[in-house]
């Protein structure tokens, strides 16, 4: 291996070594103390509580663990957006988990909490999953609730979600673990079956503190909604448990008991491992977002037995299309190209840039895998379309709109790594999180915004000189590079995978070397949810 693939390896695993360090930190919630305080109580910690209810616990895929991530300092934080969430087996049925965590501000509800709730409720509703929710929280974060409380996507959303899955006939199980308060009363109380855990689960409308306040009675929590209470006189939960494992237990006998789920039917053979070595994947991938790199390289070592089917391979060469399997299952991959490329009328074309023909062959392809019922999965590192009047007068634009129109039709279910760039009305093409992805996850190479850190920071600069000098105010160039470095320190920070993973514009930041997993267990999960829509683009910009 030459000296280029040696430095990116480093430079990766020194990228993977951080996502490790960080996830360690994350996965403490509210610290060591918090965590001993819920031991002393009898309660394990929302982690503890996954890993007793899942089958395996290395296989529990987290959706949202950065959620939160640098937000909210002014109140201490919000690690993991104090709730872990993710897909995992319970009694060999694949379902969503959601487990408000007690040790981030008593499990209270930030902004970002209730966006990673919905969610998990998306993820079951588009999969069809059964869905587990593990309660411990003293409701809405009352310092924010102007943020939280009245919108359309804020925490009442939950609810129309409970009903809306119910409806839809996807299982809805809860266990009142601790505090259960005010309107988030009524998630576990809409779930199919609840269940309680004696003397620390507790469930009501207003806490004794309010019921004083409001109406002038004296009674303590036990009284007014513990389990005995509501188990023995109010009827308002099923059954009531000793202690976290029994309550945990009893839902694990609920899900021994399920019916089979019906299948989509995505064809799915023995699963080979890629005859080229994926831990040369560490080497290939520059983190350096300005070089090039061959994407079929690191495709061969994503799929199967690195079997890659390529369509149009001469044509439309800055996005490679083709069939392959990911771990036995068929899939469709659409990949941006990082290398210069010929076209075969004598244009240089940029890698991750989309031209009129890479987006033309692209929206076949994609209308191709709708007709044989094939996932789709998005690789991007996209700088965004072709520009200048040599590409407008191609009619790039009508060209692109093809492409977004199939992408965002398509009723197969798409998955999208972002491996590098995902830069402006690319990211939209490649499937990112507005055009509902099954999944989206990042690896610590991603750089996701509107365009590149140099050029935003140039073109903020430009503006930040003229709004001076409309005021009659002139700069020098040393306080211009200055200003220039501050833009470009700033926008950078945004451009982090961290940033989009705190904001839930991807799901996760995961180990380039997990990606055939997190592909598989999307395409396992979705397969339980027959697709019932009829594909249609409507009017293609022919």
């Amino acid at each position: 291996m030459n000296i280029e693939f040696n430095k990116n390896d480093d430079e990766m695993r020194q990228l993977v070594f951080q996502l490790d360090t960080k996830l360690k930190q994350v996965k403490l919630g509210g610290g060591e103390k918090k965590i001993e305080s819920q031991h002393k109580k009898g309660k394990l910690t929302a982690r503890e509580r996954v890993a007793y209810l899942v089958d395996n616990e290395s296989d529990f895929l987290e959706i949202g663990a950065f959620v939160g991530d640098g937000m909210y300092r002014e109140y201490g934080g919000c690690p993991s957006g104090g709730v872990v969430t993710g897909i995992g087996e319970v009694s060999g049925r694949k379902c969503v988990i959601v487990a408000n965590d007690a040790t981030v501000k008593a499990g209270a509800w930030f902004p970002i909490t209730a966006k990673k709730n919905m969610r998990a409720q998306e993820v079951a509703m588009e999969n069809r999953l059964p869905i587990i929710y593990l309660v411990d929280s003293a409701g809405v974060f009352l310092p924010m609730q102007d943020e939280i409380f009245p919108d359309k996507e804020h925490f009442g959303r939950q609810f129309r979600n409970n009903a809306k899955m119910s409806s839809m006939g996807i299982i809805q199980v809860a266990a009142i673990m601790g505090s259960c308060v005010a309107g988030g009363a009524y998630l576990p109380i809409m779930s199919d079956e609840a269940a309680i855990v004696d003397k620390t689960g507790s469930i009501f409308l207003a806490g004794s503190y309010l019921v004083k306040a409001a109406i002038g009675e004296t009674v303590d929590n036990e009284t007014l909604g513990g389990a005995t209470t509501h188990c023995e006189i109010s009827g308002v939960t099923d059954n009531k448990f000793p202690n976290d494992e029994a309550c945990l237990d009893y839902i694990k006998n609920i899900f021994d008991k399920i019916g089979a789920a019906e299948v989509a039917g995505f064809d799915r053979t023995t699963s080979k491992e890629p005859k080229l070595d994926a831990e040369e994947i560490m080497g290939l991938m520059p983190v350096d977002r300005a070089k090039p790199y061959d994407v079929k390289e690191i495709i061969q070592r994503l799929v199967d037995d690195s079997e890659f089917d390529e369509y149009k391979e001469a044509y439309g060469q800055t996005i490679v299309c083709g069939y392959a399997r990911i771990d036995g299952w068929a899939v469709g991959i659409v990949a941006n190209q990082r290398i210069v490329v010929k076209s075969k009328k004598g244009e240089m074309q940029m890698g991750g840039v989309i031209y009129s023909d890479s987006a033309d062959k692209s929206a076949r392809f994609i209308m191709n895998c709708n007709q044989r019922k094939i996932p789709l999965v998005f690789v991007q590192d996209v700088s965004g379309f072709m520009v200048g009047s040599r590409a407008e007068h191609g009619g790039i634009i009508k060209d692109g709109a093809k492409m977004v129109n199939a992408m965002a039709n398509s009723v197969v279910p798409k998955f999208t790594i972002v491996t590098g760039n995902s830069y402006g009305a690319g990211n939209y093409a490649m499937c990112g999180k507005a055009y509902d992805p099954r999944l989206i996850y990042a690896w610590p190479t991603a750089k996701m915004a509107v365009m590149s850190g140099a050029s935003a920071a140039k073109t903020l600069l430009q503006i930040k000189v003229s709004t001076l000098k409309a005021q009659g105010k002139e700069i020098t160039p040393e306080a211009e590079k200055e200003l220039l470095d501050e833009i470009t320190e700033r926008y950078n920070e945004q451009l982090s995978p961290y940033y989009a993973a705190s904001r839930l514009w991807v799901d996760g930041i995961i180990d380039p070397r997990d990606t055939r997993k997190v592909i598989s267990k999307g395409i396992a999960v979705a397969n339980q949810a027959p697709i019932t829509e009829k594909f249609n683009v409507g009017v293609i910009q022919t």
